[in-house]
């Protein structure tokens, strides 16, 4: 009985234990880098670039292949043995071994071994674009986490003043100061809020589920994340100019990079295609013998056994064989031609990532320079808001100003505190985007 007891506490604490975990950005990202499904695909592909390599590598080896058979026959048929018409019924057997090997085919083996090993560049770096999206997208996910929660806070500590609001005026409309119209009005602003904070909590909610989701985490409900108030983090990046990002940003970022492997491939195929012109020379070994139930020796008449056969009818073959392309209906010359295409193609795709690059840098410089802006104005906003309530509210203290201008104040006001949220963390996700551009690690948010 008290190992089940001890059994049951030892569960319940690890159960306690898992629904306290709270996650940092860094293990958020660490474990979607493991566990993401997009990221298993591509490892995958990555994979079955190693088994392609391997398979290039099998060309150059010679092969080897043994045969045998054993049948029965009845009737006009061919003494294996002899190689005779026989009119009777026998049994025969042959088995061979032989082996071949490629001795030139116009290097297609050895470039096609080169082309195995582009392939697995592009698939690594298609890998690592995709861990570089799944971190953007979880670090993205994380802020929203961030930005919803401190939301949530803005709208519980305007709330309890608005509580406390009700308190101060339900005494003045008791002892006659103001009308119950203005505390009416203050309790409609408590219930509006208190709605808000409703909404506030279902947004924090889904967007804990998403991110807890997306890590493929099956707790999904007890999911979150360190409750820490982030504060700004540095605008370093902003000090660089779009140029050196986006030149940065070619040597960092994937996409580029998978476009250049792409046209090295497409370069190396033209080359695999263009030895297709050349003739193929291979050689060959073989090692064969045979037996039959009939066969006879010529002189005593008595049946040859089994074994002296295997010895007596074997033989060995050993040649070269070439093979030189004269006419193939075109197909050699469409496929060089074809491959010129996709040289051109690719040529184009990449000189268009590049374009691509550049274009989404420089607009993700500007997004970040307006963020800023905009999070400076939010503040200064928040500020004059701030005084303006605050004036507001000593006016109708003291019966200056009824409730309808007092919760126009103090709406403003707390729209402004919202966009100070808002705006915050829109600026912090677009610095940290520029950072990925420049190399940086995007899960520093300190």
């Amino acid at each position: 009985m008290k190992k089940i007891i001890c059994i049951v506490l030892v569960f319940t604490a690890i159960k306690l234990h898992a629904q306290d975990k709270k996650w940092t950005l860094l293990e958020c990202v660490n474990y979607a880098l493991e566990n993401n499904i997009s990221i298993k695909q591509s490892e995958l592909d990555l994979h079955l670039a190693d088994i392609a390599k391997k398979d290039a590598i099998g060309n150059f080896l010679p092969t080897l292949n043994a045969n045998a058979s054993l049948g029965s026959n009845t009737g006009a048929n061919v003494n294996p043995a002899t190689n005779q018409f026989e009119n009777s019924t026998f049994e025969s057997a042959n088995g061979s071994i032989s082996s071949g090997i490629n001795i030139f085919n116009g290097l297609a083996n050895w470039k096609t071994l080169q082309r195995t090993k582009l392939n697995q560049i592009a698939s690594q770096y298609s890998l690592d674009k995709m861990k570089d999206d799944t971190s953007l997208f979880v670090a993205n996910s994380f802020l929203q986490i961030l930005a919803n929660r401190e939301q949530l806070r803005v709208l519980r500590a305007q709330n309890a003043v608005t509580k406390e609001n009700i308190k101060n005026t339900q005494e003045l409309v008791d002892a006659g100061v103001l009308p119950r119209g203005d505390l009416l009005e203050i309790q409609a602003t408590d219930a509006t809020q208190e709605q808000q904070i409703i909404n506030a909590e279902n947004a924090l909610i889904i967007s804990k589920i998403g991110l807890a989701q997306t890590l493929q985490l099956k707790d999904y409900l007890n999911f979150d994340i360190v409750d820490e108030d982030y504060g700004l983090i540095g605008a370093d990046i902003l000090d660089k100019t779009p140029f050196e990002i986006a030149e940065k940003a070619k040597e960092e970022v994937n996409d580029v990079r998978i476009a250049q492997a792409n046209l090295d491939i497409a370069q190396k195929d033209l080359e695999i295609s263009r030895s297709n012109y050349s003739p193929s020379l291979s050689g060959f070994v073989q090692y064969s013998t045979r037996w039959a139930s009939t066969q006879t020796n010529p002189f005593t008449g008595e049946d040859i056994a089994f074994i002296d056969q295997l010895y007596i009818f074997d033989g060995t073959s050993i040649g070269l064989q070439l093979s030189v392309p004269i006419f193939n209906g075109f197909s050699v010359r469409n496929n060089v031609e074809r491959s010129k295409v996709a040289i051109e193609r690719q040529k184009y795709q990449l000189e268009q990532t590049q374009l691509d690059l550049e274009s989404t840098v420089y607009q993700a410089y500007n997004d970040a320079k307006n963020s800023k802006k905009a999070y400076e104005a939010a503040l200064k906003t928040e500020e004059a808001r701030r005084l303006a309530f605050e004036y507001a509210k000593e006016r109708y203290d003291v019966g200056l100003s009824n409730a309808f201008d007092f919760n126009q104040s103090r709406t403003a006001y707390e729209n402004s505190q919202s966009d100070v949220v808002r705006t915050k963390y829109d600026y912090i996700f677009r610095l940290k985007i520029l950072e990925f551009y420049f190399g940086l690690p995007i899960t520093d948010l300190n």
